[in-house]
C-alpha cells in the first residue's frame, strides 16, 4: 500500500510585495511577526502574521541582506549575512552595523574581474545568499557571485563561511556557485546543504562540538523531481520532515527524513524561493519570473508571499550565540 501524497493549492498571494528576489523568511514567535528580505531591491520587511498586508513595514537598506538569525538573549537586535559580511540590525532605529567582513584586504584590491571577468574586486562582485545557525550557535552563511554585478555570469567564487560566538571567521568550503538552504538532522550529526546547480541536497557528517563538516562523507539526500526545477531554501517541521522550495516549478514539497515525498504545495508563480512555518501556516517567498515570455501565467503574482495552513508546526530555529561585545 502506497501513501498518498497530500496536495495543497494556493491560488492567490497573502502579500503582494512584488519582490525581485524575496528570500530569508523568519518567524519571530514571541510577536507572531514574519520578517523577510528582497535581496535585489535591498529591502527588509516585517509583517504581523495575523493582520497581514495592512501591517507590512518596509526598510530600505544600503546593501543587500540574504539571511537573518536571532541572537540568544537579545530581543533588540538580530544578526544577518549581508553584501559584505555579517552585520547586526537594530529594531528600534533600523540601523545596521558590520561585525565581521567576509573578505580580506587582498580581496578588496582590483583583480581584473576574477573568474567572471566582471567587477573590480572580489568583494564587489560577491554577496551573501542563504545560511543557518547550528545547534551550538554558530552562524553559517554561503556567498556567491552577485548576479547584478557579474551580469548573470555565475562562477564558483563562492565561499561557505562560519561565524563563531567569539566573532572568529572561518572559511568552511571554497569553490561554491549557489549555496542554499541548510539544516541539521539525526541528533545534529548530519548537516543538509542545498547545492542548487546540481538540483540536489546533500547530507554531510557534522561534528557539533567543533563545527566541522566532513564533505568526504557526503551522501545524496534529495533530488528535485521536476524537470528544470532547482531546490532552493527549505525548513524542517517538528515531525522531522522537510519543506523544500523547488525554484522554477511553482511547488514546495514535503519529504521525510529519507527524502520520500509526503506532500506538495502548488503556487500560481514559478520562482518559489524559501518556506518557513509560522505556527502551522507555511509561508513561502518568491522571486520575479525569469522567463516571462515563456511563462506569462507566472508573472501576475511574481515576487509575492504566499501562505497555507499545513497542520504541523516548525522546528524552532537555532539562535546565534554572541559571547563578545559586537
Amino acid at each position: 500500500m502506497t501513501n498518498e501524497v497530500k496536495k495543497y493549492t494556493i491560488t492567490e498571494p497573502w502579500l503582494n510585495t512584488s519582490c525581485a528576489l524575496g528570500e530569508g523568511p523568519f518567524w519571530e514567535e514571541n510577536t507572531n511577526t514574519l520578517r523577510f528580505v528582497d535581496i535585489i531591491n535591498k529591502k527588509l520587511f516585517f509583517v504581523d502574521v495575523v493582520k497581514g498586508e495592512s501591517s507590512l513595514k518596509e526598510h530600505q537598506l544600503d546593501y543587500s541582506i540574504g539571511i537573518t538569525a536571532d541572537i540568544e538573549g537579545n530581543d533588540d537586535e538580530f544578526v544577518f549575512g549581508g553584501k559584505l559580511g555579517y552585520g547586526i540590525f537594530t529594531r528600534k532605529t533600523g540601523e545596521t552595523r558590520w561585525i565581521k567582513k567576509f573578505w580580506t584586504d587582498e580581496e578588496r584590491k582590483e583583480d581584473g574581474g576574477g573568474k567572471p571577468g566582471v567587477g573590480k574586486t572580489r568583494e564587489e562582485r560577491m554577496r551573501s545568499n542563504d545560511g543557518a545557525v547550528d545547534p551550538k550557535g554558530r552562524f553559517f552563511v554561503g556567498t556567491m557571485n552577485d548576479p547584478i554585478v557579474v551580469d548573470g555570469n555565475l562562477t564558483d567564487e563562492g565561499v561557505l563561511f562560519r561565524l563563531d560566538s567569539d566573532l572568529s571567521l572561518h572559511r568552511v568550503k571554497e569553490q561554491i556557485t549557489i549555496p542554499n538552504g541548510m539544516s541539521w538532522a539525526k541528533g545534529d550529526t548530519k548537516m543538509h546543504i542545498t547545492d542548487s546547480p546540481t538540483q540536489k541536497i546533500f547530507e554531510h557528517s557534522y561534528d557539533a562540538s567543533t563545527g566541522e563538516i566532513d564533505f568526504s562523507s557526503s551522501e545524496l539526500f534529495f533530488t528535485c523531481p521536476y524537470e528544470g526545477g532547482v531546490p532552493d531554501g527549505h525548513c524542517k517541521d517538528e515531525e522531522g520532515n522537510y519543506w523544500i522550495s523547488c525554484f522554477g516549478t511553482g511547488r514546495v514539497i514535503r519529504v521525510d527524513a529519507q527524502g520520500k515525498k509526503l506532500a506538495e504545495v502548488e503556487l500560481p508563480t514559478r520562482c518559489v524561493t524559501c518556506p518557513v512555518l509560522c505556527g502551522t501556516e507555511l509561508v513561502i517567498t518568491t522571486a520575479a519570473e525569469e522567463e516571462p515570455e515563456k511563462f506569462p501565467w507566472s508573472t501576475k503574482y511574481q515576487g509575492a508571499v504566499f501562505k497555507v495552513d499545513v497542520g504541523v508546526r516548525g522546528m524552532p530555529k537555532n539562535k546565534f550565540k554572541l559571547d563578545v561585545k559586537a
